[in-house]
């Protein structure tokens, strides 16, 4: 096991590298996160208006909530598709640009439809275990499924840019890709989603200890630190989407192939796929 922590952390530094060396990748996660607003705008406004969720969770709530996982989800997964194909040009040695990176969520959106709408019922579906108030086991059962899903799944998008596979395939390669890599995909994962929450939390708390005592000299300066602050949290969070989406892609040509790209021989991304003694 240790020696599956030692290659995950090798991965994470490596997928920090490539995105060093095209910080232009980020543009996707901000990119994402703009487009899903315009989707939680534009289901968030008429649900409210027309209440559809006051006699709770009824079938006109389960046919919205499927229409907006759907939604959501094809949002993702496109500009993750995005994500990764520009992360896969860069790991053969290539510069790719955004448009190099839509160009391969494009050709694949057919397979992103699809596995955007089994995404879609597996989170309604979740959804509707995890607010179960009154059955703590079906609540459990609902996270702990959750999170099966999630290490499943994390391939799919790598997969689909890969191969001319369709969303059943690729969820199956990622699952067979899992029993190889489950540590790597567990730590990575966790490792990742760790270590950033960590950071969060200090952003928050340091930020709020700076707006109460900017708020002592002004308003106005309070409320520019408060602004300063938030986009640095914003950021945080727009690097650790786009460092989870190349780790996915290292992670992926480590499963596939073991074998170190040629524009990273020498670097600290061969470590990863140098045999272990």
């Amino acid at each position: 096991m240790f020696e599956k922590v030692s290659r995950s952390w090798e991965m994470v530094k490596a997928s920090a590298a490539v995105l060093r060396s095209d910080k232009e990748l980020m543009l996707f996660p901000i990119l994402s996160g703009l487009a899903t607003l315009v989707v939680l705008a534009t289901f968030l406004v008429p649900a409210l208006a027309l209440r559809m969720f006051s006699g709770g969770f009824g079938i006109g709530a389960v046919i919205g909530g499927f229409a907006f996982y759907f939604c959501m989800y094809s949002v993702v997964i496109f500009f993750n598709c995005a994500l990764v194909g520009a992360a896969m040009i860069r790991l053969d040695g290539g510069d790719p640009t955004l448009a190099d990176g839509f160009a391969a969520a494009r050709g694949r959106l057919g397979a992103i439809f699809g596995y955007a709408a089994i995404a879609a019922t597996v989170g309604v579906l979740l959804q509707g275990m995890k607010n179960q108030e009154n059955n703590f086991l079906v609540r459990l059962l609902g996270s702990g499924l959750g999170a099966a899903w999630t290490l499943a799944a994390f391939l799919v998008v790598p997969v689909l840019v890969s191969r001319d596979v369709g969303p059943i395939d690729a969820l199956k390669d990622s699952l067979a890709l899992l029993k190889r890599t489950w540590g790597e995909n567990a730590v990575g994962q966790v490792g990742i989603g760790a270590a950033f929450g960590l950071l969060t939390t200090g952003a928050v708390l340091l930020s709020v200890g700076l707006v109460v005592l900017a708020a002592q000299a002004s308003v106005v300066l309070a409320v520019a630190v408060g602004v300063i602050c938030a986009v640095g949290v914003i950021v945080l969070g727009i690097y650790q989407a786009a460092l989870t989406g190349i780790y996915s892609a290292v992670l992926y040509r480590y499963a596939v192939a073991h074998e170190t790209p040629a524009a990273f021989q020498g670097t600290q991304l061969a470590t990863v796929f140098a045999p272990k003694r």
